[in-house]
């Protein structure tokens, strides 16, 4: 099994700066005018250009919407240095919800991105979530 990630912006230009400029993804390939493949990451992301206000699935009463939302999924990025991961992210354009907590397994810092998803950057220390296991 294969995962991947798609990402709903609607701008395609200025999520393809951001991910490119928080993370360091490059521009795989453009499929058509309206997607593009981002990679550097375990998986590839895929950014799909989507107005605001357009159905958000097949037969949905949603529509999509670009505010900060939530949503019980969301990305979990795991980086070495925590601390220079939020900083960079924030300087591209993400806002940081939640100041960087340490835990057991390592340290934490909740954010989101310009397009009103959430995401989380972990530092991983010791032996990350093997600390907490029993």
């Amino acid at each position: 099994m294969q995962f991947l990630i798609n990402i709903d912006v609607d701008n395609l230009d200025r999520a393809i700066a951001f991910y490119r400029d928080a993370f360091g993804l490059r521009v795989g390939r453009r499929l058509g005018a309206g997607a593009v493949e981002m990679l550097g990451g375990s998986a590839p992301m895929y950014l799909l250009e989507n107005a605001a206000g357009t159905p958000a699935a097949g037969s949905a009463s949603q529509a999509r919407r670009y505010e900060r939302h939530w949503t019980p999924l969301h990305l979990d990025m795991v980086v070495d240095d925590v601390e220079a991961a939020v900083e960079k992210a924030v300087a591209a354009g993400a806002t940081l919800e939640s100041e960087i907590r340490v835990n057991k397994w390592g340290a934490i810092a909740g954010l989101c991105d310009p397009f009103g998803h959430g995401f989380c950057l972990l530092e991983f220390r010791g032996r990350g979530y093997d600390e907490i296991c029993t």
